[in-house]
């Protein structure tokens, strides 16, 4: 199930997953754009009163719109490099370990869907899902960006580094800045979920860490927003072929 205007919005325009039903809480002019898309689609839609809506998204910000739909799929490492691969791309993955609010997961999905990541790794463990709250804070994004799942972060990293791809940790005790390295090439970065942060030994995997300059009193950004400064560093490296000093030849 997924709730909000624009996360059903989006899920009908992929088309990758296939819609059962779609609720409405009244034929307002809001919705109509929706109602015939749906219906272009063959999806049954449905006028229900405000109590099924709290039934099924109990404090959820479901905007009037709730739709019953298929479970996102995972996708391989295979499958992931391949996309990339096929586009003519280097590949721009981002790695979570252990992010375990959705708002935060949902953020991070909209902004690496936004900076052209091919895909977005989460772990099994001590981590949240694709839940429909995750699929509301991505505002669509989720049905537009490749995510993966893994049991071991540690060997998908090595795996990663054999395939060709730099992977950088995010860490705000790191010495290098994001702004020093490389990322024109095939790279994976790295960012920890809330509290911990990257465990030692995900960070010892890595073959760098990079951190944001903090100018403030708090000395780090929760991880949505580490993750919107450092891929839209790549996305302005990339566009405009800007090679740092140090690069990872020289790490």
């Amino acid at each position: 199930m997924i709730y909000g205007l624009h996360a059903v919005r989006e899920a009908l325009r992929a088309g990758s997953r296939p819609l059962q039903r779609l609720l409405v809480l009244r034929t307002d002019r809001q919705f109509h754009d929706l109602v015939q898309l749906a219906k272009a689609q063959g999806v049954p839609v449905h006028i229900e009163p405000p109590q099924a809506f709290d039934r099924l998204a109990p404090g959820g910000r479901h905007q009037g719109v709730i739709a019953l739909i298929a479970a996102k799929s995972y996708d391989t490492t295979e499958q992931i490099l391949e996309r990339a691969t096929a586009r003519g791309d280097k590949p721009f993955l981002v790695l979570l370990d252990g992010v375990e609010d959705p708002h935060n997961l949902g953020a991070v999905l909209r902004t690496a869907e936004a900076a052209g990541v091919h895909g977005v790794f989460i772990t099994e463990r001590r981590a949240v899902g694709l839940t429909s709250v995750v699929a509301k804070v991505s505002a669509g994004a989720l049905d537009h960006i490749a995510v993966g799942r893994v049991g071991n972060l540690i060997r998908l990293i090595q795996d990663l580094k054999k395939v060709g791809l730099w992977v950088y940790g995010v860490d705000p005790q790191a010495v290098k800045l994001h702004t020093d390295i490389d990322m024109t090439g095939p790279i994976a970065l790295v960012l920890g979920g809330e509290g911990e942060g990257l465990r030692p030994g995900v960070l010892g995997e890595c073959d760098d860490r990079i951190r944001i300059p903090m100018q403030g009193r708090v000395q780090s950004l929760n991880v949505s927003a580490a993750a919107a400064v450092t891929l839209f560093e790549v996305v302005r490296q990339r566009r405009r072929g800007v090679v740092p000093a140090a690069t990872p030849t020289e790490s």
